[in-house]
């Protein structure tokens, strides 16, 4: 009972779309009908403001860090239930019941999820994904490279649990599935430049 409490928490609680509602609740408007449709923290930066796509960024960070956090505090620290509770927000984020399954990509979610469960590693990841983008410019790219560095970097330099390893090659592979068109975009130079001065 404890476990299927987690997941269902877990799912509900990366469900709750911050970028739609502070949009919704700034500009009136609907976030998923601009920019790229997306719901996360990059589409509203570049639709709405900067101040709501930190704010947005912060949030889904939060809400992923918070999951896994609760399932450590429920089942005593077990890495098998926090595992699993990183990839239940994850899904919560990108298909919430509450948008008739309609979210983003997860990025930020996945990124709160592994700072509580394998810090050190995931400082390694955004470490990558920063330097991809101030690098090509490209947040999606960067995204992808560093996802695909996290189980690696959470079995060379934080020793994880083989859960936290398998969850963050889950995890890690959602990440590039969900990016994959916009990777693709990078490459047709369809996506929009990113710049760290402001909007891109």
């Amino acid at each position: 009972m404890t476990g299927a409490l987690i997941l269902v928490g877990a799912y509900l609680l990366g469900g709750v779309p911050f970028g739609y509602l502070l949009v919704r609740m700034k500009t009136g408007r609907d976030v998923r009908a601009m920019g790229s449709g997306n719901i996360g923290a990059t589409n509203v930066l570049r639709t709405t403001s900067r101040t709501l796509g930190v704010i947005t960024l912060l949030l889904d960070i939060a809400k992923g860090y918070l999951a896994v956090w609760a399932a450590g505090r429920l089942t005593g620290g077990s890495p098998v239930w926090m595992s699993a509770a990183a990839l239940a927000v994850m899904a919560g984020h990108a298909y919430p019941v509450f948008l008739k399954f309609r979210g983003g990509k997860a990025v930020a979610s996945f990124v709160g999820a592994f700072l509580c469960l394998t810090p050190l590693a995931l400082v390694v990841a955004v470490g990558i994904l920063l330097a991809v983008v101030a690098w090509k410019r490209y947040i999606s790219l960067g995204s992808i490279i560093a996802a695909a560095a996290l189980p690696l970097a959470a079995w060379l330099v934080s020793r994880a649990a083989p859960p936290v390893i398998a969850a963050a090659a889950i995890g890690g592979a959602f990440i590039i599935w969900r990016t994959r068109r916009t990777s693709c975009g990078c490459a047709r130079a369809t996506e929009n430049a990113f710049a760290f001065g402001g909007r891109s």
